[in-house]
């Protein structure tokens, strides 16, 4: 078994690269099936899931042409010969349920596995599976996965989505393009992914609209077209970093990443002490600004504080002086991990009450989605720590790098995932991490 050992207590600094984004490079090659001719993307994240998925592209056919070294992959769809997505590992990430959409354009049926992912809440399919059956297709489920089929072309509709769900979305999208005549798509998701999958599908020839209220008009086109996109900077990340500069009292330079996609982030961060400088290029310092504040934060949909920002950010009011409040309106499980780290000494009451403006939509259903952080609290390496999910994950690692003393975390398949191998990446900074075998 693969493990970090991270010696803490000091602050961090230096600089690393983002990768390209986690959330969008993976669909971006979901979105190329769509095509008959190959597309390029570039800045290709080298990472768990970009591997997984390539999996399930080789277990129908896909041609790929894959440079590590130079961050690209050519994926050539018109080599697809297989409806049945086959993979020994399809727990590990929640990509099957989009593969539905472009192979169900290409064949008349198409099976993938059962979604995985990290166990945070529930994440049910449900929004994709009624998508596909308002275009005219039908799905079933059974122990193994999921079966869809169509008789003849998709057709146009119009979907309201309950929630705006980014995956539910994206499924929409794939369906839409191709179907016959024009598809309305209301309370759909706005996060910078989602509008980078959109300029991605028009530069393959998909003709969409956007309009006030989260609403999408596409019209169906008969075919795609290869294309080649850049793989923009992963805000999730740079924010990740960000944290860990400013909770270690550190600097921290971030190279590759847009920070228009930082949204509220940015001001978050800056009202609790942190401090940043745009140095151009896509490149942004990050450091303490001052003393650290509580503050009263709340996830929500793009452009609201990400459920993806939480975790590092958490660690962050550790050191600050006083108490903070975070409420998650997203998932409804998403704080477990603070309970682990309290065994470094961070003080954190979870309740099931809405501690926030917006309703949360688990409220009075008994989950914990409400955390009260008491700080400053100094932190004590404890051991060992088991990674729960991708997120927590990072948040483990700050925690680790802040916390005096040595400390070991495991299950760290987890952590690269969606960052790739961190001990490789942090070479730059004077982040104590090795990776170690147990």
């Amino acid at each position: 078994m693969e493990a970090y050992k991270i010696q803490g207590g000091q602050p961090v600094v230096g600089e690393i690269r983002c990768n390209g984004t986690k959330n969008f490079a993976t669909k971006a090659m979901v979105a190329a099936l769509l095509a008959d001719e190959p597309t390029l993307l570039t800045n290709v994240p080298n990472i768990g899931d970009t591997n997984i998925t390539l999996d399930m592209f080789a277990s129908v056919g896909v041609k790929l042409e894959r440079d590590i070294e130079k961050n690209t992959l050519k994926l050539h769809p018109s080599s697809i010969n297989q409806y049945e997505v086959t993979m020994p590992h399809s727990g590990s990430n929640r990509i099957p349920i989009l593969l539905l959409s472009p192979l169900l354009h290409k064949f008349g049926k198409v099976s993938v596995p059962m979604m995985g992912g990290c166990n945070i809440g529930a994440r049910k399919v449900d929004f994709h599976t009624a998508a596909i059956e308002k275009f005219g297709g039908k799905v079933v489920e059974d122990e193994n996965g999921y079966l869809a089929t169509r008789t003849g072309r998709l057709q146009g509709t119009h979907i309201d989505l309950p929630y705006p769900s980014v995956g539910a979305t994206e499924t929409c999208l794939f369906l839409a393009v191709l179907a016959k005549g024009t598809t309305f798509i209301d309370n759909c998701a706005l996060e910078p992914e989602i509008f980078e999958l959109i300029t991605m599908l028009r530069s393959m020839g998909a003709i969409i609209y956007t309009y006030p209220g989260r609403q999408l008009r596409i019209e169906g086109v008969e075919k795609l077209h290869g294309t080649r996109i850049d793989i923009f900077g992963d805000r999730i990340e740079g924010a990740s970093w960000a944290c860990l500069a400013c909770a270690s009292d550190g600097e921290i330079t971030v190279e590759g990443l847009r920070p228009d996609t930082l949204g509220n982030f940015l001001p978050h961060y800056q009202s609790v002490g942190g401090g940043f400088e745009l140095l151009g290029d896509q490149k942004i310092r990050f450091f303490r600004a001052t003393e650290l504040r509580p503050t009263m934060l709340e996830t929500d949909v793009y452009p609201g504080f990400s459920t993806d920002w939480q975790q590092p950010f958490a660690i962050m009011l550790t050191q600050a002086e006083g108490v903070s409040v975070i409420h998650e309106t997203v998932y409804e499980k998403r704080f477990g991990y603070l309970k682990t780290l309290s065994a470094l000494g961070v003080k954190a009451q979870l309740t099931t009450y809405c501690l926030g403006q917006t309703p949360s939509r688990f409220a009075n259903k008994g989950f914990e989605i409400s955390a009260i952080i008491t700080g400053k609290t100094p932190l004590k390496a404890v051991g060992s720590l088991e990674v729960p999910d991708l997120r927590a994950g990072l948040a483990y690692v700050i925690a680790a790098a802040v916390a005096e003393g040595e400390t070991t975390i495991t299950n760290i398949a987890n952590i690269e995932r969606g960052y790739g191998d961190i001990s490789k990446r942090c070479q730059n900074m004077t982040l104590n991490i090795e990776k170690i075998q147990l």
